[in-house]
């Protein structure tokens, strides 16, 4: 806004933006990371995603940690991939944290697991007419482990939930997407 009075010009502002600057803490690490991911929707695993949203806020892994209640090293092995579990809890604060929905943190196993893994093996079981002592040795498992599963008292490891559940899952989607057709 401008106005003149006396003959001296004076101007105001119409309006003042504050916006902050983000930039990460290590620049050459971002500039690769971003070169090879051009948007959030072309990142297909989960710990590139996460680095995604992180270098996104322009924040260091321990003050990602440190905002969601976990050691730094934990979250280090979820952004580098050694894990293979995500509990429920993290991954809730996580998601939170970065404004993002919880299904983008998961693969199939841990959405196996966050769903609930007893009430998916029952389900599954159940929509093949099958009792636990069947369903366990179709699945060439103990009957008491199965039961542990079911009754989630203990969790499935992922080698074992890829050798054993994945393919009964898939053939039962299968099974049941040519019903409805």
């Amino acid at each position: 806004m401008c106005r003149t009075e006396d003959g001296i010009v004076q101007y105001a502002p119409l309006c003042i933006h504050t916006f902050r600057l983000i930039a990460p803490r290590k620049l050459r690490e971002a500039q690769q990371f971003n070169q090879q991911y051009h948007s959030y929707e072309e990142i297909q695993n989960v710990p590139d995603r996460l680095r995604w949203c992180r270098h996104h806020m322009g924040l260091m892994q321990k003050e990602v940690a440190e905002q969601i209640g976990i050691s730094k090293g934990h979250y280090i092995d979820y952004e580098v991939g050694y894990v293979d579990y995500y509990p429920k809890e993290v991954v809730d604060r996580l998601a939170d944290f970065y404004h993002i929905p919880v299904e983008d943190l998961l693969d199939e196993y841990n959405l196996f697991l966050y769903k609930g893994q007893g009430k998916m093996l029952k389900e599954c079981r159940e929509k093949m007419g099958l009792k636990k002592k069947p369903f366990a040795r179709m699945l060439h498992v103990n009957p008491n482990t199965y039961r542990n599963w079911e009754s989630d008292k203990k969790r499935m490891f992922k080698l074992t939930w890829e050798k054993y559940f994945r393919e009964v899952l898939l053939a039962n989607q299968n099974a049941s997407n040519q019903n409805n057709i």
